[in-house]
């Protein structure tokens, strides 16, 4: 503990860990380009810099607090510093903002604006370099790079993929997949990580949206839309609502507008994936085989998996994600009426996950040339749809999902977060079903944002041990662990992205807002303690499902993993 005087005031500080975050406390915005609280200290962009009483300057990013430090934050040469900087970055800096896609959100846009940067007095001194567009997921434009390395530290201290890093040096330095290989070419998970943290454009999410319209104005097709449960607690972020904030109604409802035919909950493909899961997992502990049984609704997960662990994706679940057994079901549901009417159904995912688009797009979710699910978009991109159509989203009256698929529990909402899925599946397998209050006692465990969690249940006389991660570089820590025998669990359950899905590639960025994953996860289990059923296998429209076109569908429902390498 200490005191600080920062612009002639005394600030106290406690557990901050920089001069930066003490400044901020103090109600100072200092600006950051590679400043995340959650990343290594970089100190590269050089903006957050400060001066102390002595006229000395420095990056209050690597500089420790310390009792009795007096600082200026404003001063006229750390002001001809930042915009020196400001200019320099922007002289090397592909300036088309008209065409980028992140243009009102860029922060080298939005700080240009801040100091009042009205002329660069460098020459454009950017080499043009290839856009790569290799990847399903993103797309990595090099000549909007700062070199503030967000997207490198991401990539190996949170995700522990390491798809990104530094290449050359002096003015030839960039970051490049390793040997200037094309982003597909490597190790890459597509789980857009690196696009939350990119503050310029730089690395964005693969936008489909033409896709979208092209098939809304074809008169032969049936559009039918997904949406995943995440996404109804961040897309109001885009329109003015706070983080956690449920807008599902008003989501539907713009869908309506814009032209979809059905819009549907991919809550009911978690039910579904619930049921199936809990029932292989229990035929799996009953053999004593294939343990731990680890979830397959991550995507990036998957992928990690198959490139780093191979002889562990047998012991990943033959579930399909909520996404493409979904999919499977509607496009069986809607077969012989397409036959009739002379159309095709299209399913259009709308996911929090940039990773998705890459396993719709997977060989073994396409049968006779018909995919399960034929356009993926993210939050993002759901947010420019709506803009595009000119929608006043804040404005809008709520509508609810389409039947016969519109019926939902609670227990399939809550796999938006860490430990939901978890959670549904120790849900289906318990025989007296725990009211809310209990819930909230009995998987206290599983819940928030620990980067790995443990629980014991008992399921009717059997103790099941389970863990519950997130973030890669977390899952790669604790395979190791159970590898070693260190650990042991029954059932694990992993998401990439820190939070899971609240916080994937696909959502508004969350990096530099602590609390906007706790928030988000809050507005899930709000959903679920409303929700009038508790478990997924009570959902009447998912057990009528089973017994009706699906039943005897393994093919549906599974994929065998052996085979995904």
């Amino acid at each position: 503990m200490g005191t600080m005087i920062i612009d002639g005031r005394k600030v106290e500080f406690d557990k901050e860990k920089n001069v930066l975050e003490v400044v901020r406390k103090a109600g100072i915005d200092l600006p950051t380009f590679c400043y995340h609280s959650e990343l290594s200290i970089f100190g590269a962009c050089r903006m957050c810099i400060v001066e102390d009483v002595n006229g000395k300057t420095f990056a209050s990013c690597s500089e420790r607090p310390r009792d009795g430090m007096e600082i200026y934050t404003n001063t006229p040469k750390v002001q001809k510093y930042r915009k020196v900087i400001l200019e320099l970055l922007l002289a090397e800096h592909d300036r088309d903002c008209t065409s980028c896609e992140i243009t009102g959100q860029c922060e080298l846009q939005k700080l240009a604006l801040r100091l009042r940067i009205e002329e660069i007095r460098f020459s454009e001194m950017i080499d043009k370099l290839p856009i790569d567009k290799s990847s399903l997921s993103i797309i990595r434009n090099p000549n909007k790079c700062i070199l503030c390395g967000d997207c490198v530290r991401v990539c190996e201290e949170v995700q522990g993929v390491g798809a990104l890093s530094f290449a050359y040096r002096g003015s030839k330095m960039r970051v490049t997949p390793a040997f200037n290989r094309s982003i597909a070419e490597v190790d890459c998970v597509n789980c857009g990580q690196c696009r939350t943290v990119c503050p310029t454009g730089a690395i964005v999410i693969k936008n489909e949206n033409d896709k979208v319209w092209e098939v809304i104005h074809d008169e032969k097709k049936r559009v039918v839309a997904q949406i995943a449960p995440a996404v109804r607690v961040a897309l109001g972020e885009e329109f003015g609502f706070k983080p956690g904030e449920i807008t599902i109604g008003k989501i539907v409802a713009a869908l309506k507008r814009i032209g979809f035919d059905e819009v549907y909950d991919t809550s009911f493909g978690a039910d579904m994936t619930v049921i199936e899961e809990s029932n292989e997992f229990m035929e799996k502990f009953k053999e004593g085989k294939g343990l731990p049984l680890f979830t397959s609704c991550c995507p990036a997960w998957v992928k990690f998996a198959e490139n780093k662990y191979p002889d562990m994706v047998g012991n990943i679940s033959t579930c399909k994600s909520p996404q493409q057994m979904f999919g499977s079901a509607l496009k069986e549901y809607f077969k012989d009426k397409d036959k009739r009417e002379g159309k095709e159904t299209v399913v259009v995912s709308i996911m929090p996950c940039t990773a998705k688009k890459a396993e719709a797009a997977r060989e073994e979710f396409e049968h006779d040339g018909i995919r399960e699910v034929d356009i993926v978009i993210t939050t993002q991109e759901l947010a420019f749809l709506i803009k595009e159509a000119g929608i006043m989203f804040e404005k809008l009256e709520e509508e609810s999902f389409d039947m016969p698929f519109g019926l939902v529990s609670g227990s399939g909402v809550i796999f938006g977060s860490t430990g939901g899925v978890t959670e549904a599946v120790i849900t289906r397998l318990l025989k007296d079903k725990p009211d809310h209050t209990t819930k909230d006692i009995m998987f206290k465990d599983v819940r928030g944002m620990e980067n790995i969690k443990e629980a014991i249940f008992d399921v009717g006389g059997i103790e099941v041990r389970l863990a519950v991660v997130h973030g890669l570089k977390n899952v790669n820590e604790l395979i190791k662990q159970i590898e070693s025998g260190e650990r042991s669990y029954h059932f694990v359950e992993v998401m990439a992205c820190p939070g899971g899905c609240i916080s994937g590639g696909g959502q508004p960025v969350v990096y530099k807002e602590k609390d906007v994953r706790s928030s988000r996860a809050n507005g899930l289990y709000k959903l679920d303690r409303m929700s009038q059923i508790k478990s997924s296998e009570e959902n009447p429209l998912v057990a009528s499902l089973f017994e009706g076109i699906l039943k005897d569908r393994h093919d549906l429902l599974h994929v065998d993993r052996k085979s995904n390498k």
